[in-house]
């Protein structure tokens, strides 16, 4: 049985710029054979795949030419928000469709044939249109829309870049009007709901008033006033029947004083003649009749005084104490004079009587003054009736009167609820009759195009270059990747690869000194051979890539006639 081998693992050496130079000469091939197989596929791709063209418009987008100190704007939307809601209504599915199946485009023909209409759409709207709002300031106003179109056809895509920038002209114009004439309408619409609810609270307002006239509460102050006014009245009157009472007080007592009087000078109408004691009788007579008199002239003065002094002046008071005083002293005078006929003789001779002509005057004078104080008594009670009703009219109005002031606070409060809703209304009337004018003014100014709007500033182009693809850069880049992978593949091989190479090899992994070297002996047969069969393989290669890229050359200048 053999002996296992024991293996001894060595590190490589790190390569120096010889052993690069090397390597660059063994894998020559490795390096030029990818990098020419990538430039021609690029080559090919970047000559099949169609040119796309991109047409690109500017629209500018211009403030109101009127200052919004003159006529204010009614759009709710900045400009911005505007385009975004216009453009999702101009990206939509059925617009983008009527787009394309527009017959003056046709676009997308191949497409349509190939992939449901869904799918043809979103593409186009994703990846071939392309619209982009620039800022200006820092309030994020938008002050230009870029529209751009991709498209094989030059002619097509500067077509489709016209119809959107159309469409955004008109849809500009309709959002516009649309909003001004909703806005109007509606205005309108509630300027006439606050007129009717105005003119409504007005007709309450009057029909309160006509239900409530002297009740309301602008009225409470005369109603006040009249109540004080009646109530003083009231006191006025009361105050006439008091004396108008004691006036009728005096003329009893003064009828009556009259009728004790004509009485007792009813007594002296027929005169005895003259006695022994006829002397002291008429001084007593004489007596009597003094003090009758100082009464009735009292009492005609206390009567006159009364009409223009109160009852407790001291000068009536005076007088009614001298009254009372003279009434005793008759009282006292009529009891002696009884007194003096009881203790007369019962029976004497028969007395021839006669008329007493003063006793008798005296009684015509009583009787008349009887007559005046009945007339001035009834004069006093028709008064006094009179200011009875007058006083039972001036409660009626006093209970009227004092109804509506006590009534006040809640009318008061129905009519401020009134005259507040009524306030409102026409505070809102005239709030929304003003925005209504605003609104119409705006209105004309949107009709004259001088609000905010959008103005073409830069046309859409027929561009005379395509876009893409960019051929000289797709044939760097497919050289450039076929020589990274070149690369990749000289290194794998190289790192397989373990044998020595050259001198320095042996020296590194022997550690031996090199004291000559032979150089590698090939069959010269072998070796033209291998060499034919080399260039042979690259003629063809460069053949066949000159071809291909030939033919994609000639298929995109040529093929598309």
């Amino acid at each position: 049985m053999a002996a296992a081998q024991n293996f001894i693992t060595v590190t490589r050496r790190p390569p120096d710029v010889e052993d690069y130079i090397d390597m660059l000469r063994r894998y020559r091939s490795w390096l030029i054979g990818p990098m020419f197989l990538g430039l021609v596929v690029a080559v090919v791709v970047a000559f099949m795949w169609p040119d796309t063209y991109v047409s690109t418009a500017v629209m500018r987008i211009t403030p109101q030419q009127i200052s919004d100190r003159l006529v204010p704007t009614i759009a709710n939307l900045q400009m911005q928000q505007r385009l975004q809601s216009m453009q999702q209504e101009i990206l939509s599915r059925g617009s983008l469709s009527a787009l394309i199946q527009k017959p003056a485009l046709n676009l997308y023909p191949k497409e349509r044939a190939r992939y449901p209409m869904e799918d043809v759409i979103q593409d186009m709207k994703n990846k071939y249109i392309r619209l982009q709002l620039q800022t200006v300031d820092v309030r994020g106003g938008a002050s230009a829309l870029t529209i751009s179109f991709s498209y094989p056809d030059r002619f097509k895509a500067q077509a489709v870049v016209n119809e959107l920038v159309s469409k955004f002209m008109d849809q500009n114009i309709q959002v516009q009007k649309k909003n001004a004439d909703m806005t109007s309408t509606f205005l309108n619409d509630e300027m006439k709901q606050a007129k009717e609810r105005m003119d409504t609270l007005e007709r309450a307002v009057m029909k309160f008033k006509t239900d409530n006239i002297g009740r309301l509460p602008e009225q409470f102050q005369a109603n006040v006033a009249q109540l004080n006014t009646s109530q003083m009245m009231v006191s006025q009157a009361n105050e006439a029947i008091s004396r108008l009472q004691q006036q009728k007080l005096q003329l009893e007592t003064q009828l009556q004083n009259n009728n004790t009087n004509l009485n007792y000078y009813n007594s002296l109408l027929e005169e005895q003649p003259p006695a022994t004691n006829g002397g002291q009788a008429q001084v007593r007579n004489e007596r009597l009749n003094q003090l009758n008199q100082r009464i009735m002239n009292l009492q005609s003065e206390i009567a006159a005084m009364q009409e223009q002094l109160t009852a407790s002046h001291p000068t009536i008071r005076r007088a009614q104490a001298s009254l009372a005083s003279l009434e005793k002293q008759r009282q006292e005078a009529e009891k002696e004079d009884l007194e003096r006929q009881a203790a007369a003789p019962a029976a004497g001779p028969a007395i021839k009587r006669s008329t007493n002509q003063q006793a008798f005057k005296a009684v015509q004078d009583l009787a008349a003054s009887n007559n005046v104080l009945k007339t001035e008594m009834q004069n006093l009670n028709i008064q006094m009736d009179e200011k009875l009703k007058q006083i039972q009219a001036l409660n009626q109005e006093i209970a009227k009167y004092n109804a509506r002031v006590e009534g006040s606070p809640q009318l008061e409060g129905q009519y401020v609820a009134l005259t507040r809703d009524l306030a409102m209304a026409k505070q809102s009337y005239e709030d929304t009759h003003r925005k209504s004018e605003l609104s119409e003014t705006a209105k004309d100014l949107e009709e004259h195009r001088g609000g905010e709007n959008l103005e073409v500033l830069d046309p859409a182009n027929a561009p005379e270059a395509p876009s893409e693809p960019n051929r000289p850069q797709w044939a760097a880049m497919g050289a450039g990747i076929g020589l990274m992978l070149g690369i990749v593949l000289a290194g794998a091989k190289e790192m397989k690869n373990t044998s020595l190479k050259n001198l320095k090899d042996v020296r590194a992994y022997t550690n031996l000194p090199v004291l000559s070297s032979i150089p590698l002996l090939e069959n010269a047969l072998l070796v033209r051979r291998k060499r034919r069969l080399l260039w042979l393989a690259w003629s063809s290669a460069i053949i066949f890539g000159s071809i291909a890229m030939s033919a994609a050359a000639y298929y995109y200048y040529y093929g598309h006639a």
